[in-house]
């Protein structure tokens, strides 16, 4: 039997184009904070990692918080809408803030400025707005064709701005003055962009009636549904085991892009040219959005994600360890590390397409098990991944950076700096994308989802 479908072409469309905003925030800072606050700012990296770990154990519990809040909301503009439009108001003033420490202050001063700043764009606005911009997947349509639809429309705004962040900030920054001045006026540019695209986004989009999002039409028991705490909500999560897979999987994720992020350092200090680093932007950035077109078809043609997951994971894994082979090769074959790095965002691609759908049939599988609707909840792991990944990914490259004793003031690094930079960019991505694999193929959230509903 044929799924009923929700959506217009327009309303994917718009949907997706709220990861422009998502990634005007995201690709800026994960790309380019730590450089900014080293090369610019002059703090020092071991200090800053230490400080983004903080701010990670302070927001912790915010995800879940905010999910359950999506969960219990009931406005005219429907669950979690609201939470994604005021949201961003929020991640845009933070966002300029850190990217907008006053040079004059002393350095305990700008640490703190930093450390404020970091952790209410993390542990508030971004956590708001990114649950529920994630939990719409499962909100405006229950059909999973267009749940996959949805996640590679969003991903191929994400990657597109990724790769025009990447590839541009840098030389905007020289064009707007340079410096402290040239970086925080970048900031205000991306930071009103992020508010009118996520504005659009908001409103192109209209979340179903809540009696249609269960199986059920009795009022009463989707009101006892909300009836749990943040205790419960953790524990319902906790005992989802593909819930459990899918964050660890984010996390990974996002420490992999912290460590790609040092690229700006890899290509500024052993390849001796920074614009390299927006040269192998697009050779990530340009794959993941060719497969992301695929991907709804390859899902359909295979009867689900798990194979094509599983599939296309293995060779991006493999197409990892040949850019490290190649980055090895004496000074490095720059050509081969391109060819290679595409292949791996190609085998990258399907799970960022389909991984929205993932979480939904997660939220699916909590359903059937637990009879509890937790979507916005359930969602949790996409800010929990970005925060406590990207944001551990972070601390670690600072770390690494300051015990290689890398030095801002220096132009040619020491040598201890340069096998650092090549053990983070090169190495290090390679073990996370073998240890992603696996998880990938433990991941039979589909399988067992089918197996609940023939038992009823």
């Amino acid at each position: 039997m044929t799924e009923k479908r929700y959506l217009k072409w327009y309303n994917k469309v718009g949907y997706g184009s709220g990861d422009i905003a998502g990634n005007v925030v995201y690709a800026f800072l994960s790309s380019f904070v730590m450089i900014y606050l080293t090369n610019t700012v002059g703090l020092n990296p071991g200090i800053v990692g230490t400080l983004i770990a903080v701010s990670k154990l302070l927001d912790g519990v915010t995800d879940i918080f905010f999910g359950s809040l999506i969960d219990k909301t009931h406005s005219k503009m429907g669950k979690a809408r609201p939470w994604m439009l005021y949201g961003y108001i929020g991640c845009a003033i933070t966002l300029v803030a850190i990217f907008a420490i006053p040079t004059n202050l002393g350095q305990f001063a700008q640490y703190a400025w930093f450390l404020i700043a970091y952790t209410l764009l993390n542990a508030v606005f971004y956590t708001a707005n990114n649950i529920a911009y994630s939990a719409l997947t499962a909100l405006i349509t229950k059909n999973s064709a267009e749940q996959v639809e949805m996640g590679s429309w969003r991903f191929m705004f994400a990657f597109a701005t990724s790769l025009l962040i990447q590839s541009i900030t840098l030389g905007a920054v020289t064009a707007l003055g340079g410096g402290a001045a040239g970086w925080r006026t970048v900031a205000i540019i991306y930071a009103i962009i992020g508010l009118l695209v996520n504005t659009l986004s908001v409103f192109s989009v209209k979340e179903l009636p809540e009696g249609e999002l269960v199986d059920t039409t009795d009022k009463k028991e989707i009101e006892q549904d909300e009836k749990y705490n943040l205790v419960q909500a953790a524990k319902l999560l906790a005992g989802n085991k593909y819930y459990m897979m899918i964050c660890v999987t984010y996390i990974l994720q996002q420490i992999y892009g912290a460590m790609i992020s040092m690229g700006t350092y890899y290509a500024t200090y052993i390849l001796g040219n920074q614009n390299l680093f927006g040269v192998f932007s697009w050779a990530i950035n340009i794959p993941l959005i060719i497969a992301l077109v695929f991907t709804p078809t390859l899902v359909a043609k295979w009867n689900g994600m798990y194979k094509l997951n599983v599939m296309s994971y293995t060779l991006a894994t493999i197409s990892r360890a040949l850019v490290a082979v190649a980055g090895y090769m004496g000074s490095g074959n720059v050509t081969l590390m391109l060819l290679f790095t595409a292949i791996a965002a190609l085998g990258q691609g399907p799970w960022q397409g389909d991984m929205n759908a993932a979480i939904a049939a997660c939220s699916e599988y909590t359903w059937l098990t637990k009879h509890k609707r937790v979507d916005g909840t359930m969602y949790s792991c996409t800010s929990l991944g970005v925060k406590l990944g990207g944001g551990l990914g972070t601390a670690i490259t600072g770390w690494l950076l300051a015990a290689s004793h890398f030095d801002s003031a220096l132009t040619v690094q020491p040598g201890s700096c340069i096998n650092m930079l090549k053990i983070m960019y090169l190495v290090i991505p390679f073990a996370l994308d073998a240890i992603i694999t696996f998880l990938l193929s433990r991941m039979k959230v589909e399988e067992a989802n089918e197996k609940l509903r023939a038992a009823v």
